[in-house]
């Protein structure tokens, strides 16, 4: 269901091209995120100054905010190349191996969604990371010996949308760590005036702040809503998105004023209607909605918790008043409202 979701931070494939050409390749035309950009202009300019390869990073943070596009400037800031893989890609630890000896002194190793590194395979980082070597096993049983190859200086950068997975023999090995964090309506109105530039879209500040306010604090998204409400005033109108236009775009593609999607709606509703408002478990919600647990927990969970639409509880996910308010549903008493964990106990 998502894969086909607008307004997911998710990359769609067949946009990658243009997502490649709006993201920006250097700190100084990188929009918002100020407090990671600042320190990360300081490491970067600290490493050039000793003439020494950055320090492992580790970008965390939910999904479309630019952790690939910060890795991509960080890389070119150094002057090095960028190698890209990603943590499920690598399967076997001849893959890692292979990828880390072909290495050149200071390159950047980009390692997307690394959490799903295998623990095998996170074995291998360790010694790499902190020594620059990698043990290799060559033969099985009493005859099994180790080769210790030595690598280049590199950097290592690991994005991450669920920093809680990664162990801690491996997270502390990163020597610098940013969190980045949804973006603000300002900030998001002058990517898409950015990207409308790049595009060349006409495109008023209010229409761009219109877009801003449904992006979901998340740059992927609004630059996606941007073509879309661009392809809506080619047809409708004549090409230059104003606010009346964006407003008009958004309607009809069913994205209210808070950036929410029949989606996310649906889940609201599955929680208000068919488990009295919570708390319900995430797999029990995954299935009412016929959605993956990491999909959930990744893609709708982390913007729906920032409005404050619903609440995580040991007992499950919960339903809050605005959700109530904003489905037009009248807020239970306490009387009223059914724990669907007490009914599930009891059946049991």
């Amino acid at each position: 269901m998502s894969d086909n979701r607008l307004i997911s931070s998710q990359l769609i494939r067949e946009e990658d091209y243009n997502e490649g050409s709006l993201r920006p390749l250097r700190l100084t035309d990188y929009i918002g995120q100020d407090r990671a950009k600042d320190n990360l202009s300081i490491f970067i300019a600290a490493a050039r100054e000793r003439g020494e390869s950055l320090d492992h990073v580790l970008l965390s943070g939910p999904p479309g905010l630019g952790k690939t596009t910060l890795a991509t400037i960080m890389a070119n800031e150094m002057g090095q190349p960028i190698r890209k893989t990603s943590g499920p890609a690598i399967e076997r630890p001849g893959d890692l191996a292979a990828i880390l000896t072909n290495l050149e002194p200071g390159e950047v190793l980009f390692i997307d969604e690394i959490h799903r590194l295998n623990r095998s395979i996170e074995e291998i980082m360790y010694p790499a990371m902190e020594d620059y070597v990698i043990d290799i096993v060559i033969g099985k049983g009493p005859a099994a010996r180790t080769l210790q190859i030595d690598l280049p200086s590199f950097t290592l950068i690991g994005a991450t949308t669920r920093p809680g997975l990664l162990s801690s023999p491996l997270r502390d090995r990163f020597g610098i760590s940013c969190r980045l964090d949804f973006y603000t309506p300002d900030d998001l109105t002058l990517i898409i005036i950015r990207a409308a530039a790049i595009l060349g879209i006409v495109i008023s500040e209010d229409g761009a702040r219109e877009i801003a306010r449904c992006s979901r604090g998340t740059p992927r998204v609004a630059n996606r809503l941007l073509k879309r409400v661009r392809d809506y005033a080619l047809v409708k109108s004549d090409g230059t998105i104003d606010q009346a236009t964006a407003s008009q775009a958004l309607a009809m593609l069913e994205i209210d004023r808070y950036g929410l999607d029949t989606v996310d709606r649906m889940i609201l509703d599955a929680i208000i209607n068919k488990f009295g408002g919570g708390p319900v478990g995430l797999e029990t919600l995954a299935a009412a909605i016929s959605e993956e647990n990491d999909t959930l927990t990744d893609v709708y969970e982390p913007y729906l918790l920032k409005l404050g639409f619903i609440q995580k509880t040991p007992r499950g996910r919960m339903a809050t008043e605005n959700a109530y308010r904003l489905l037009g549903y009248p807020q239970p008493s306490p009387k009223e409202a059914v724990l669907f964990t007490d009914i599930e106990e009891t059946s049991q």
